[in-house]
């Protein structure tokens, strides 16, 4: 948490190693509920009778609870009794009571500001079951606006669950190209293929759901509640994030206390209005940083905002660093002219997509080097000459390359995979018939325009 977050009343200690943030009141009628005790062998409460250590169930009252950044990498929740200004660390919160301020916040004020400012999505035309479930899968790691185009392409290509499930897993790709993470796209392929043969569409079914491939927790409630209108709560990153705030949920995102409170505000007759709502309302108001409390409609029972501590939540993980590699690959020509490409393993990153034979750079490796040696170890073929033609940076999301793409002018030997996978001679007419990752695709962009 950055020094700058500080609540109304930040005090620190004698001794300390950290600042110490105390929330204020809460709006009237609204408390935090329960905080579990751990890590003390003896803490006193607000009436300074000791708890015994782990000991459940101590009620505190609201502006007891705090935020310390110390020295460890984790930021961690604590609490301090106001009477003894004991420390006790690793506090959890506990479910809040859910009141009748909260069920008119969530129950009315929330869908009434979601009918008056939905956002016009192309997904919500339909309730269609398929459509959902693509969408959903689609919004998992890509933002709205992103995914807008992609989703109406693919479901132009592919509009039902038959015509997906009787696609060939290229073609699959080949629409998905761009939208990365293509695992999911072979998972949607997979499971609609099961869903053909095992029910004839999508399951109704939250236990039939989770069997398939791809298909979370998450996903799930998603699908069954915007499609089917069942009474089940979807938390992603915006739930999370305005669940975080409105009780100030001192653990880190996606525990089961968002869960079981998303499930206890949950608006049961319209549970696919309601989850969509909140995604909304995360993604426009309640956003990660600078939100818009102001229009928020259900500010009124936000304890962080009463705290002035908004962005203090959802609780972060220290962030690690990015690693980054160098990749070498070869362009080999043949004496037609046609690109050698090879299909990148099934079940490896980036499964099913085609790309130029190579690898990373071993310590102490020119890029050079690197592609002679990858190219040998991967098709056999002994690169003789070979140039430097371009370099692309491409951001993944647990690390950073940088491709060195090599024309291979001369070359001796038959190229074979000696991991069995399949290569090609293509033309580059054809080109776009496979699926390239992005930084692939960038090279071939490239040697167009050369």
């Amino acid at each position: 948490m950055p020094d700058a977050v500080r609540g109304p009343g930040a005090s620190r200690r004698p001794g300390d190693k950290a600042a110490i943030f105390r929330l204020q009141a809460p709006p009237e009628g609204l408390r935090l509920g329960y905080a579990r005790v751990a890590g003390q062998e003896e803490n006193g409460d607000q009436t300074g009778e000791p708890q015994k250590k782990g000991q459940s169930g101590l009620e505190l009252p609201y502006g007891s609870v705090t935020f310390l950044r110390n020295n460890a990498p984790r930021e961690t929740a604590v609490t301090i009794l106001r009477s003894t200004e004991t420390l006790i660390d690793r506090a959890t919160l506990l479910i809040p009571t859910i009141t009748d301020a909260h069920r008119t916040a969530f129950g009315h004020r929330l869908l009434a500001w979601y009918d008056a400012m939905r956002r016009d999505l192309p997904w919500r035309q339909s309730r269609d079951p398929y459509r959902v479930w693509v969408a959903e899968v689609m919004l998992q790691q890509t933002r709205v606006d992103q995914a807008i185009d992609y989703y109406e392409r693919f479901i132009r290509r592919f509009p039902t669950v038959s015509a997906l499930a009787g696609a060939d897993l290229d073609e699959v790709l080949r629409a998905w190209e761009g939208l990365g993470y293509y695992a999911r796209a072979r998972h949607l392929h997979a499971a609609a293929r099961e869903i053909v043969t095992r029910w004839g569409g999508v399951p109704r079914s939250y236990e039939a759901l989770r069997t398939l491939p791809g298909i979370g927790a998450y996903t799930a409630r998603a699908v069954l509640s915007i499609a089917y209108g069942l009474p089940f709560a979807a938390v992603d990153a915006n739930v999370n994030r305005i669940l975080s705030r409105v009780f100030s949920v001192a653990e880190p995102p996606r525990g089961k206390t968002i869960q079981a409170l998303a499930d206890s505000v949950l608006h049961r007759a319209r549970p696919g209005t309601f989850n969509q709502a909140l995604m909304d309302l995360g993604a426009t108001v309640c956003r990660p940083r600078s939100p818009d409390c102001a229009a928020c409609p259900i500010q009124e029972v936000c304890t962080a905002f009463a705290a002035g501590a908004q962005e203090a939540f959802p609780v972060r993980k220290a962030q690690r660093r990015t690693p980054h590699y160098d990749i070498a690959v070869g362009i080999l020509f043949d004496h037609k002219g046609r690109l050698l490409i090879q299909q990148r393993a099934p079940e490896a990153m980036l499964g099913g997509l085609w790309e130029f034979p190579g690898g990373k750079c071993e310590k102490g490796e020119t890029p050079e080097v690197a592609c002679r040696r990858e190219v040998q170890e991967e098709t056999g073929v002994t690169v003789e000459d070979c140039e430097l033609a371009c370099r692309v940076q491409q951001a993944y999301s647990h690390f950073r390359i940088t491709l060195y793409a090599f024309r291979c002018a001369r070359w001796t030997g038959t190229p074979r995979s000696h991991r069995g996978l399949p290569l090609k001679w293509v033309d580059r007419s054809e080109l776009d018939q496979y699926a390239f990752p992005r930084a692939n695709r960038r090279v071939l962009e490239i040697l167009h325009g050369d």
